[in-house]
């Protein structure tokens, strides 16, 4: 592994992260769907996973690399908080701009009539997984095997519960059981296309590396605050959800401590 391209290191890793996406959606297909409080437990987890990946392993990293190319002890901090408000921008931005729905607040985004239902769900989901992909191909592409493989693991842990939750959320609405496992395996395919993108980055401008991680990270922390944390707290089970919060932070610290 260690003779490939971080373009493909990348690629593939992020591709083994959406994966998951379609392996936590399995239990629909047996009729066995976790509870409410369970789910929100899950994306609680998958929420401490990303903010974990965020901190440890995208902005600690991007500092360093500001810190070697700067001698002025602000400058790397400066790259850093700009990059990461222009993640949290530019997700916020596609969140403004593309007609979208949520499962339980409905419609956002401009008028989308002429799509139909199952669409507008998967481009809500798009909008969510593409920064954990590119995060992964940013990890890969910066430190190789060592850099991304935490990314990687993290990630993928907590797109089985991401997509246990799109897939039931479908149930509920009318779709049959092999149509929601279908979509919710399609919603995890987008992160290899983030994926490749990141790594091709860094491959092609190391000057953008403190840039491209800052940036991934912004884009993870507003789909942790926007999206995971207040669905997990909308049915009464915010302890538990704080306390899969708290299982997948240390997790995932632990796995970039001991990985990377």
């Amino acid at each position: 592994m260690e003779t490939l391209s971080p373009v493909v290191l990348g690629s593939l890793g992020s591709l083994a992260a959406g994966s998951l996406t379609s392996v936590g959606a399995l239990p629909v297909l047996f009729g066995r769907v976790p509870s409410r409080a369970t789910r929100d437990l899950s994306l609680g987890f998958a929420a401490g996973v990303m903010l974990a990946a965020s901190f440890f392993s995208l902005i600690i990293p991007a500092l360093d690399a500001a810190d070697i190319r700067f001698e002025n002890e602000a400058a790397p901090a400066a790259i850093v908080c700009l990059a990461i408000l222009l993640g949290m921008g530019a997700v916020a931005l596609m969140n403004e701009k593309l007609p979208h729905e949520h499962f339980n607040t409905g419609r956002e985004g401009p008028e989308g009539a002429s799509l139909r239902r199952v669409w507008l769900f998967i481009i809500a989901i798009t909008i969510h997984n593409f920064p954990e992909g590119l995060a992964v191909g940013v990890g890969f592409g910066s430190g190789g095997m060592e850099g991304g493989m935490p990314l990687a693991i993290g990630i993928g842990l907590q797109n089985a519960p991401e997509g246990l939750a799109v897939a039931v959320a479908l149930l509920g609405e009318g779709y049959s059981k092999w149509r929601a496992w279908g979509i919710a395996a399609l919603t995890g395919m987008v992160e290899p296309i983030g994926g490749l993108l990141g790594a091709g980055i860094i491959t092609l401008s190391e000057p953008l590396l403190p840039w491209s991680l800052a940036f991934a990270a912004g884009a993870m922390l507003y789909v942790i605050s926007h999206e995971i944390i207040p669905e997990t707290h909308r049915s009464g089970h915010q302890n538990r959800a704080t306390l899969g919060l708290a299982i997948g932070l240390v997790i995932m610290l632990f796995l970039d401590v001991y990985l990377g």
